[in-house]
């Protein structure tokens, strides 16, 4: 895609979008397509309220305008799915070249934010979910490497606005891969898929990355993920990612963990039937941190990071782990396994253990799509935030709240430890109770970080995997990506280690 800037108001040929906020300065913009295609401006009125993805189509002498509503507040976010869901409905009357018309904006209204969401939101409508079909789809005139953006703009100084645009189209990249990463089936995802993702990250991104196997796992003393493996005939995989920039702008080194829970049955305490189709995406977490890795490569981040990624299937089989067994774990704890369904948080406790004693990272933030009782309290508009350092989490607050992947934080409080404690071990993995089941997950997972002073858990279950209008059922959302990327970018000035 080659995108341009313009300030010329002859651009207004072919196709042009006019993004339209809803108040009382919405009939000045209006006008412009009245002005462009003579339709009278109370027809328009009548059809069009610029409510957020609200599409109003104008034909004009040389082509088409399309209005587009992005809502009352607009922020990154609105702007992002207005053009999303406008590039995908739009798709069979769009062409490879569009207008974008941001003459009416400035840089005091914000506009490199308008034009990255935009940018952002046009490839993602690109997206086609049918990867195992075997029928072709249609390719969108927007995914052609000869497609052209032009931005309308009556700003002189562009150079913000191409670093904008460049950055909207990368971040476009990565969420793209990691939507067919999420939504391939759990056979076409095995440990061996990831972890050979993982060296074409490291081969094409360079990036370091290093892959243990089973023998190498058992060696390293990571128990609790060879326990959850003992039921597949898939291997486990332990991926270790690091991106080491050549010039740092944060002196510390900040640690990923993502759940690689290629697919989960949960185990002999098995899932209803109902929606287990869905358990594909129990890697959520994982991609993130994958997605997280590609983007820091792209972009070039000026910042010291390292991941690592658990990675198996939790299968039924007659070897497969079994509810009150004691297994052990890479920190030295036992573990009682109360619910083999709980797997993920075994995962979680090696990976943390071994990211903090081996890599030492000033922050370290953990994401998985861990517990339908974050589901069950924030619905699917948000991820749960845990945290032990109040800077750490008022930081992911705000940079969700910014970017449109929210979160809402959840006490750590001392008083749900009881909930985690074992008579035949130093833990155990599941309360047992119909209540509190996310805290006392991150209360579990708390026991595994070595006192670290700047943990967070981010529990994703509601927001990896969603509705969507890519799919006919829920498909993958890439939720974290642009989580993670905007934490990185507001936070690391500040003091990391802070625990208030």
């Amino acid at each position: 895609m080659t995108i341009f800037f313009s300030q010329s108001q002859t651009a207004l040929s072919n196709t042009v979008v006019l993004p339209v906020a809803s108040g009382n300065g919405a009939t000045d913009f209006i006008s412009l397509a009245v002005k462009a295609g003579g339709t009278p401006l109370s027809l328009i009125q009548q059809d069009f309220k610029a409510e957020l993805g609200e599409i109003c189509p104008v034909l004009t002498p040389t082509g088409r305008f399309f209005l587009l509503g992005v809502g009352k507040q607009p922020g990154f976010a609105e702007i992002q799915k207005a053009f999303r869901l406008f590039s995908h409905k739009m798709k069979n009357r769009l062409e490879s070249s569009l207008h974008i018309y941001y003459a009416h904006l400035t840089h005091s209204d914000n506009l490199p934010v308008w034009v990255e969401a935009a940018t952002n939101g046009l490839l993602l409508g690109t997206y086609a979910i049918g990867r195992f079909k075997t029928e072709v789809p249609v390719a969108h005139p927007l995914s052609s490497a000869d497609s052209v953006l032009n931005f309308i703009t009556a700003d002189a100084d562009i150079v913000p606005l191409v670093a904008a645009a460049r950055r909207g189209e990368q971040v476009a990249l990565t969420q793209l891969r990691i939507f067919d990463l999420v939504n391939a089936p759990g056979n076409k995802k095995t440990s061996a898929d990831l972890s050979a993702w993982a060296d074409n990250l490291g081969a094409q991104f360079g990036l370091r990355v290093e892959v243990l196997d089973k023998a190498q796992i058992a060696a390293r003393g990571l128990h609790a993920l060879i326990a959850v493996n003992m039921g597949s005939e898939d291997p486990p995989v332990f991926l270790i990612l690091e991106h080491v920039p050549d010039k740092l702008v944060y002196p510390g080194k900040i640690g990923f963990v993502g759940k690689g829970v290629t697919f989960d049955t949960g185990g002999l305490s098995i899932k209803p039937s109902a929606n287990m189709h869905y358990m594909k995406s129990d890697m959520g977490g994982a991609a993130a941190v994958l997605g997280l890795f590609e983007l820091a490569a792209r972009l070039r981040l000026p910042y010291h990071l390292v991941g690592v990624i658990p990675v198996t299937d939790n299968s039924v089989d007659a070897r497969s782990l079994k509810p009150g067994d004691v297994i052990g774990s890479y920190s030295g704890k036992t573990i009682e396994v109360i619910d083999t369904d709980a797997e993920g948080r075994l995962l979680l406790a090696d990976g943390l253990s071994y990211i903090i004693r081996n890599h030492h990272p000033d922050v370290v933030i953990d994401l998985a799509t861990l517990t339908g009782s974050t589901v069950r309290t924030l619905g699917y508009a948000a991820g749960g935030l845990f945290a032990n350092n109040d800077m750490l989490a008022g930081a992911l607050m705000n940079a969700g709240d910014r970017c449109g992947e929210r979160l809402w934080r959840f006490p750590l409080w001392d008083v749900y430890k009881d909930d985690i404690k074992s008579d035949v071990a130093d833990v155990r993995n599941f309360s047992g109770k119909p209540v509190a089941g996310a805290i006392t997950a991150a209360k579990f997972l708390e026991a595994f970080i070595d006192e670290h002073p700047a943990w967070a858990h981010l529990d994703i279950a509601g927001v990896a995997f969603n509705d969507s209008e890519f799919a006919s059922q829920k498909s993958a959302t890439a939720y974290g990506i642009r989580l993670l990327l905007t934490f990185l970018e507001d936070y690391l000035e500040k003091p990391a280690n802070s625990s208030t």
